[in-house]
């Protein structure tokens, strides 16, 4: 083969091998058989329909919804005051912070998700919503410090030291120049841990109950019930909003520069 043909040969088939399970899965949602398979029987949109009819779906959408935001915004009220102490301030033990930080992306969700339900939900009958926000929080947080880091770091710190020279407060630097000038990193750093938070299974396979219920942990128990399309096309339909959160944030906040 080619020397120059061959890299290229290897690009297509990587391609096809990640994004080939995606066109199943779109192929699969618009069956129109009674059961989930692949190739399509018959083309048909009312599984689609279906997935906006199941209760238990539009339930769970809201509460990852609700964690998805909630839980990232927490993330990012803790992460932005860190992220400045860590790029602006010469801290002893500073790269030790940075690894027990970055520790809860080191170690495996379904290892957090046991950990709290062990000692902290089952000992303290601690509220099961509550625990679940605590651990999104906790699992969003190292992407926040590490997109806001490298925002701050492309910030220039005789530019807010300017500003205090000028009589401006630390704190009212802080508002008035530094954060309107990392404004695209923390937005950025808002869509990775919202699309992280509610794509979340480990630790919300442990830490759900009665009537509370993430999306996909519904997904998994309504499939252990049910085997018709229905968790394919709102598979496809997630996948597609996450396309789309991603590319939104490609395209208007060069989102590729702070991952």
């Amino acid at each position: 083969m080619n020397s120059r043909l061959f890299p290229v040969v290897v690009l297509f088939l990587v391609t096809a091998f990640l994004i080939g399970p995606f066109f199943i899965i779109v192929a699969a949602s618009v069956s129109g058989g009674e059961t989930l398979a692949f190739p399509p029987q018959g083309l048909s949109l009312k599984w689609v329909a279906k997935v906006f009819q199941v209760e238990s779906f539009r339930e769970s959408f809201a509460m990852s919804m609700l964690l998805a935001i909630g839980g990232t915004g927490a993330a990012l009220v803790l992460g932005i005051p860190a992220s400045y102490a860590l790029s602006r301030y010469r801290l002893p033990f500073g790269e030790t912070i940075r690894t027990v930080v970055a520790l809860p992306i080191i170690v495996p969700g379904i290892i957090v998700g046991l950990a709290l339900l062990r000692y902290l939900v089952v000992p303290f009958r601690f509220n099961i919503t509550l625990a679940l926000f605590l651990a999104h929080t906790a699992l969003v947080l190292p992407y926040a410090v590490r997109v806001v880091s490298a925002s701050l770091n492309n910030l220039r710190s005789d530019i807010e030291e300017a500003a205090v020279l000028l009589g401006s407060s630390r704190a009212g630097a802080f508002f008035r120049v530094v954060m309107p000038n990392i404004r695209s990193g923390i937005l950025a750093a808002f869509i990775l841990g919202f699309v992280t938070s509610f794509n979340q299974v480990p630790v919300s396979l442990f830490l759900s109950g009665p009537g509370i219920r993430t999306l996909p942990i519904d997904m998994l128990s309504y499939m252990e019930i049910t085997y018709d399309p229905s968790v394919a096309a709102l598979s496809a339909l997630l996948a597609f909003m996450s396309i789309g959160i991603v590319f939104i944030a490609e395209r208007f906040l060069g989102f590729s520069r702070y991952v």
